[in-house]
C-alpha cells in the first residue's frame, strides 16, 4: 500500500478535478483518490502489486491532464523524546535531507508530519536521520488499545521510579539535615564523631536513587555527545556536578578534612531526580489528558464486525474487513464499517458523526456509517469503505493532522526552545564562575548556583504551551461537529471580520419547491411544467431538481431530449422535439435577445418574495415563469445573530437575482448581498472584500464554492457539502448545523487566549527563574535559591502549564 501526491496540470475549473478522480479511480488496485482543485493536488492510496505511478499519469493524460509526482506526506511516531528541545533536534535532522518539504516535530503528540519529494528522499532515509539525532521514528499505524498501553506502561513505569526514588531519598534527607533541625542521629551516623559513616550512607542512598533515574543521564549525555543538548542534559548536569563533588567531599574527610561532611550535597542530587521524576510522571498523566478527544473518537468504532462466509455468519477482527464482504447488525449493535444496506430496514442512529439525535431510516440502497448504532431492525449490507477509508477514520485523521500542526504564535517558542539549553549551560557556567572568581565567594555557592541555573530552567514549558492547547481545542471541536484542520486555521479564524456564507444548501436548506408558475402567450402551465422539468432532466442544479420533482409528483411525462447545453451561471439550452428551450435567469433572456418585458414586474415581484423566478423561452419567444423557493434554515439567523454580537460582519453571495437575494438576507439580518455573481467569480468576490484589508471566512457546500474557500483567509465547509468542497476548507462542520460557524470563531479566540497564557507562563518563568537562580536576589540582601526549589518549580512549570491547556475541555458552544 503507498500513498503519493501528484500535480495536476491543465486543470480550469472543479468539473476537471472531478474528471480527474473518477479516471484515477477506475484503475484496478486504486483504494483512495481525491482530488484538490485549489492545490491542483491528486492524492492517491493504491496498491502497488496492481498498479504503478506510471498508470496513474497515463490514465490522467489520456483524460487531457498532466500529472506530475510531486510529493508523500507521512506522520510518524517520534519515540525517546523527553523535552521541547529533543522534538527540536529530530525536526532539525530531518529538514537537513535533500527532498523535505516541510518537517514538523510535535512534542506534546511525540508525532513527526513529514512532506517530501519521493524523487530524492525515503522513508527510510528520514528514519536513519531520526535515529542519528538519537530518537526513533515508527511508520506504523498504532491503534487505540495499542496506543494506550504504551502510555500506561510509561505511566506505571514513572510512578514506579518515583517511588522508589522517594523511598530511598526520605532517609537520606533525614540523615544530611536531621541535625540542622535538631534531630539527634545515633553515634555511628553521627557527622562530628564518625564522619565516614555518615558520608558514606548518603552516597550509598543516592547512588540507588541515581541508578533509578538512569534514563536522565542516558538520554542527557547522549544529547550533548550528538551537539543537540535538552532538558535531561541540564538535568544530568547539575545532578552530577552535585554528586562529583559529593564524591570529592569523602575523598577529602578521609585524607582528614572532617569539615567537608556539612558539605556532601548528595541529597541535592537525589531531591532534584526525584522531583523530576514526579514532574515527568505528573507530565505524562495530564498529557494524557489533552488527547482524550482523539482516543473517544477512536474509541468508537467496534472492535468485531459478522460477516457472511459460506452463507454462514462468522465474527472477525474489523481489520479483516474488506470492500465487498457482506456484513450483519443486529439491534442495539454499531456498525463496523460505512456501507450500503442490501437487505432489512431498520432506524439507525448516526448523532456521532451529524449530531443529530433522531434516528434515520435505512432501507436497502441506503447508505450508512461506520461507528454509528443500529436501534431498530436486523439489516445485511455491503461494506463499501473499510479502513482507514470510513467517514471515522476520516474524522480521526483530520483531527490528528490538525492536532500534529503547529500554529504561527508558536515559532517564537520553537526558536528559542531550539537555543535555550546551551544558553542555560553557558549561564549557569558563567554565574558559577563570575560568584566564584568576581563575587569572591566559596567554591560550593558557586556549585550552588551552576546547579541551580540548570536545574530551574524549563524548555518544556515553552514546548508544551502551544501543542497542548491546540491538541485540547481541536480534540473538542471535534467533540463538537467542529473540524478544524491545522494549527493555522485554528489561529487565523479569532482574526475574521467578515464572513461570506453561500446561499443555497448553506443559509437555505438547499431544497427548493415550486411555488408559481406564470404563462403568456396562451401556454399551458402544466405543458410549461412538463418543458421544463425534461429541460431539468440531467440537471444537478437544486433549482432544476425542484422543477422535476414538481413534474413527478404530478405525474407528467418526460419529452426526449435532443439537445442539453449548460451555461454556467445562467441557466440551460436544450432542444425538445424540434423546439430550442431557454430556461434560466434574467442575464440568459437578455443575452439570447428575448423579449421578457411583459413578464419584468411579476419577477420583481416573486423575487421581492423571496422566490427564485426562472424565465422559460420556446423558440426564442418568451413563455412564462417558474418560481422557486428554497426555505431557510432554522440555524441560519440565529447563528448571524451570534457573529453579530462578535463584531463581525457577515455577507451573503448568490447566483440569484438582486431582489431574491435581498429578500432571503432581510429575514436572516445579513449585512452585505452579492448577487447575481457567477460561480467563477465567487473567489474574486472573496478577494475584494480581502483587497479591503479584512481577514474574510467563506462558508459554503458546493463544487462551485470550492475556490472560493481555498481563496479565503478561512474555508468553512458544511459538511453535507461535496467532497471538494471539504477538501478545500480549512473547517468543516459535519452537523450542517450553521450554528457551529461562531462555536469555531469562539473556539479559535479561546484557544488563542489559552495559548497566550502559556506563552506568557512559560517565557515569564525562565525570565524571572533564571536571574533568581543566578543569585539576583542575593546581591540585594536577598536569600541564594537551593537547587531543590529550583527543581520543584521547575517540575511545576511544566504540569501548570498543561493544566491551564486542560481548562479549555470546560468549553461550550455558542447557544441559540
Amino acid at each position: 500500500m503507498a500513498t503519493k501526491v501528484l500535480k495536476i496540470q491543465g486543470m480550469t475549473c472543479a468539473a476537471c478535478a472531478k474528471a480527474v478522480e473518477r479516471v484515477t479511480r477506475k484503475l484496478p488496485g486504486i483504494k483512495e483518490a481525491n482530488v484538490n482543485f485549489a492545490t491542483e493536488k491528486l492524492n492517491v492510496d493504491f496498491d502497488e502489486g496492481q498498479v504503478t505511478v506510471t498508470d496513474i499519469q497515463n490514465a490522467v493524460s489520456k483524460a487531457g491532464y498532466s500529472a506530475l509526482l510531486d510529493s508523500a506526506t507521512k506522520i510518524m511516531k517520534i519515540e525517546g523524546m523527553t523535552c521541547a528541545a529533543c522534538a527540536r533536534a529530530s525536526e532539525r535532522a530531518v529538514k537537513k535531507l535533500d527532498g523535505i518539504m516541510e518537517a514538523t516535530v510535535n512534542y506534546a503528540t511525540e508525532k513527526l508530519n513529514v512532506t517530501f519529494d519521493t524523487s530524492k528522499v525515503s522513508v527510510s532515509d528520514i528514519k536513519k536521520a531520526v535515529e542519528k539525532a538519537g530518537y526513533k521514528a515508527i511508520e506504523e499505524e498504532v491503534s487505540v488499545d495499542t496506543d494506550k498501553e504504551r502510555k500506561e506502561a510509561e505511566i506505571k513505569s514513572l510512578w514506579k521510579r518515583f517511588v522508589v526514588s522517594l523511598i530511598f531519598t526520605i532517609p537520606l534527607l533525614i540523615v544530611s539535615m536531621g541535625h540542622m533541625l535538631g534531630y539527634m542521629l545515633p553515634e555511628p551516623l553521627d557527622p562530628m564523631a564518625n564522619p565516614e559513616n555518615f558520608a558514606i550512607l548518603q552516597l550509598v542512598l543516592s547512588s540507588v536513587v541515581l541508578l533509578f533515574g538512569i534514563k536522565f543521564f542516558e538520554a542527557g549525555f547522549t544529547a550533548m555527545w550528538r551537539r543537540s543538548p535538552n532538558m535531561d542534559s541540564l538535568i544530568a548536569l547539575g545532578t552530577s556536578a552535585a554528586y562529583l563533588y559529593g564524591l570529592f567531599a569523602i575523598y577529602q574527610i578521609f585524607i582528614g578534612n572532617k569539615d567537608y561532611a556539612y558539605e556532601l550535597y548528595f541529597e541535592s542530587a537525589a531531591v532534584i531526580l526525584t522531583l523530576i521524576t514526579l514532574g515527568k510522571y505528573l507530565e505524562s498523566v495530564t498529557k494524557g489528558k489533552t488527547s482524550e478527544a482523539i482516543k473517544k473518537l477512536m474509541g468508537l468504532a467496534p472492535k468485531t464486525a459478522t460477516v457472511i462466509r459460506n452463507g454462514k455468519e462468522a465474527v472477525i477482527p474489523i481489520d479483516e474487513v474488506e470492500v465487498g464482504v457482506i456484513i450483519v447488525v443486529k439491534p442495539g449493535e454499531k456498525l463496523p464499517v460505512d456501507g450500503e444496506v442490501v437487505e432489512g430496514n431498520t432506524a439507525i442512529d448516526e448523532s456521532m458523526l451529524t449530531g443529530e439525535s433522531i434516528p434515520v431510516e435505512k432501507a436497502p440502497g441506503s447508505k450508512v456509517i461506520g461507528a454509528s448504532i443500529n436501534k431498530a431492525g436486523y439489516i445485511k449490507y455491503k461494506a463499501t469503505r473499510v479502513g482507514k477509508d470510513t467517514a471515522l477514520s476520516q474524522i480521526i485523521k483530520l483531527v490528528e493532522d490538525a492536532q500534529g500542526s503547529k500554529a504561527p504564535i508558536a515559532k517564537m517558542a520553537d526558536i528559542i526552545s531550539g537555543i535555550f539549553v546551551p544558553i542555560v549551560m553557558v549561564l549557569a557556567l558563567g554565574g558559577g564562575l563570575a560568584w566564584y572568581f568576581l563575587g569572591g565567594e566559596s567554591g560550593i555557592f558557586a556549585l550552588t548556583i551552576f546547579i541551580s541555573v540548570l536545574v530551574i530552567a524549563c524548555p518544556c514549558a515553552l514546548g508544551l504551551a502551544t501543542p497542548t492547547a491546540i491538541m485540547v481545542g481541536t480534540g473538542k471541536g471535534a467533540e463538537h461537529g467542529v473540524l478544524i484542520k491545522s494549527g493555522v486555521a485554528l489561529e487565523t479564524a479569532h482574526k475574521i471580520k467578515t464572513i461570506v456564507f453561500d446561499k443555497t444548501g448553506t443559509i437555505t436548506e438547499g431544497k427548493p419547491k415550486v411555488t408559481d408558475i406564470v404563462t403568456v402567450n396562451g401556454i399551458n402551465k402544466e405543458h410549461l411544467l412538463q418543458i421544463a422539468a425534461t429541460a431539468e432532466k440531467g440537471s444537478e442544479h437544486p433549482l432544476g431538481e425542484a422543477i422535476v420533482r414538481d413534474a413527478e409528483e404530478k405525474k407528467l411525462e418526460f419529452k426526449k431530449i435532443d439537445k442539453f447545453k449548460a451555461i454556467p451561471g445562467h441557466g440551460i439550452e436544450v432542444e425538445i422535439e424540434g423546439d430550442t428551450i431557454l430556461l434560466g435567469n434574467r442575464k440568459l433572456m437578455v443575452e439570447s435577445n428575448v423579449d421578457i418585458s411583459q413578464l419584468e414586474d411579476t419577477s420583481g415581484k416573486l423575487a421581492s418574495e423571496g422566490k427564485t423566478p426562472m424565465y422559460i423561452a420556446i423558440n426564442n419567444s418568451i413563455s412564462g415563469i417558474i418560481a422557486v423557493a428554497d426555505t431557510v434554515k432554522a440555524s441560519s439567523k440565529n447563528a448571524i445573530d451570534a457573529l453579530h454580537k462578535m463584531g463581525i460582519e457577515v455577507a451573503m453571495i448568490t447566483g440569484d437575482n438582486r431582489k431574491t437575494a435581498e429578500a432571503i438576507a432581510k429575514q436572516v439580518g445579513i449585512d452585505v448581498v452579492l448577487a447575481e455573481v457567477l460561480p467563477q467569480d465567487k473567489a474574486n468576490e472573496v478577494k475584494k472584500l480581502q483587497a479591503q484589508g479584512k481577514k474574510v471566512a467563506m462558508v459554503g457546500d458546493g463544487i462551485n464554492d470550492a475556490p472560493a474557500l481555498a481563496q479565503a483567509d478561512i474555508g468553512i465547509a458544511i459538511g453535507s457539502g461535496t467532497d471538494v468542497a471539504m477538501e478545500s476548507a480549512d473547517v468543516v462542520l459535519m452537523r450542517s448545523d450553521l450554528m457551529d460557524v461562531p462555536t469555531a470563531i469562539q473556539l479559535s479566540k479561546k484557544t488563542i487566549s489559552n495559548i497566550k497564557q502559556n506563552l506568557f507562563w512559560a517565557f515569564g518563568y525562565n525570565t524571572l527563574g533564571i536571574p533568581v537562580a543566578m543569585g539576583i536576589l542575593y546581591i540585594f540582601g536577598g536569600p541564594l535559591l537551593n537547587p531543590i526549589i529550583a527543581a520543584a518549580a521547575m517540575s511545576l512549570s511544566s504540569v501548570s502549564v498543561l493544566l491551564n491547556a486542560i481548562r479549555l475541555k470546560g468549553f461550550k458552544p455558542v447557544t441559540k
